[in-house]
């Protein structure tokens, strides 16, 4: 396996504990610039193989590309994003994290990176809300004609469940309670 190929997933998940918060900042083009040491546990990297790196290091195939677009969308208009996520450790492990993702603004005020706090989630949203809802998604996203159809229908899908409910997406993140 390489640093940065793309290990087997073991099925094995990686715990932490709920008092400790992943930290990570990047810059503009979503290239990290800080991590602290409970991610290098959990992400099974050193410092040094992940500053200057793409955050996407860490991306576990399960995780719907629709997910990340409602991200950046959010976070490029200036706004937070709480997001529950799966990640993929070196060694081809998993992890789920409860993700709070902010801007972070220069002297000008204007955004100069992007900072991200996690914390342990709830297993049983993940188990009764969010798994089901990450594959449906990705169904979407897989059998489309084409990646960028399966993007847009993919995203189509989220936009339909929040307006269906009458709610953003922050807001429908904490409906599934904490």
């Amino acid at each position: 396996m390489t640093l940065y190929g793309n290990p087997q997933l073991t099925g094995v998940e990686r715990e932490f504990d709920n008092d400790e918060i992943i930290v990570t900042k990047t810059d503009l083009s979503g290239k990290m610039t800080y991590v602290n040491r409970c991610f290098l546990r959990l992400a099974g990297y050193e410092e040094m193989d992940t500053l200057g790196v793409q955050h996407n290091l860490i991306r576990h195939p399960d995780m719907p590309r629709a997910v990340f677009e409602l991200l950046w969308n959010t976070l490029n208009a200036g706004q937070e994003v709480f997001a529950y996520v799966v990640n993929r450790s070196k060694n081809g492990d998993h992890y789920w994290v409860f993700a709070h993702v902010t801007p972070s603004y220069d002297a000008s005020g204007a955004i100069s990176g992007y900072h991200s706090s996690r914390r342990l989630p709830n297993k049983q949203i993940i188990t009764d809300h969010i798994e089901p809802l990450y594959k449906k998604l990705l169904h979407v996203e897989q059998t489309a004609e084409s990646p960028k159809k399966g993007l847009k229908q993919s995203y189509q899908a989220v936009v339909d469940l929040l307006t269906e409910n009458k709610i953003e997406y922050n807001q429908f993140i904490f409906s599934l309670g904490t």
